[in-house]
């Protein structure tokens, strides 16, 4: 199970952190994403972390901006944004998927959290 948390309001320019706890024990295998979806958009991906070797990857639109990291004791994956901009506003997603030579399938999702960026 994973369960997001952190969101809420924040003025544009503004930082905010996220946090994804997972369950599971082992998440050597996994590769850990975030994905947001902003009002009337679809879902797009945000940042990925592999678990066990800690590379990373960004969508274009938060690189600089965005940083991805896990906490390996408390089994925990955090996003800190920063330099937020109106256009972040959506629902954020963690997701769960195992490790795999090609595009990650997530098949693990956890509840989504809002967050709002005013302009």
């Amino acid at each position: 199970q994973l369960q997001a948390y952190g969101g809420g309001l924040v003025q544009a320019g503004g930082s905010l952190r996220l946090s994804c706890a997972a369950s599971e024990r082992t998440l050597s295998r996994y590769v850990m994403g975030w994905f947001r979806q902003g009002p009337g958009k679809e879902r797009e991906f945000v940042a990925a972390i592999a678990w066990s070797g800690g590379s990373t990857s960004l969508a274009d639109s938060v690189k600089g901006r965005f940083t991805i990291s896990r906490d390996k004791v408390k089994n925990t994956v955090y996003a800190q944004m920063t330099g937020l901009k109106p256009e972040d506003t959506a629902v954020y997603y963690c997701a769960a998927g195992l490790r795999v030579a090609g595009p990650t399938k997530y098949d693990y999702w956890g509840q989504g959290t809002l967050v709002t960026v005013s302009s």
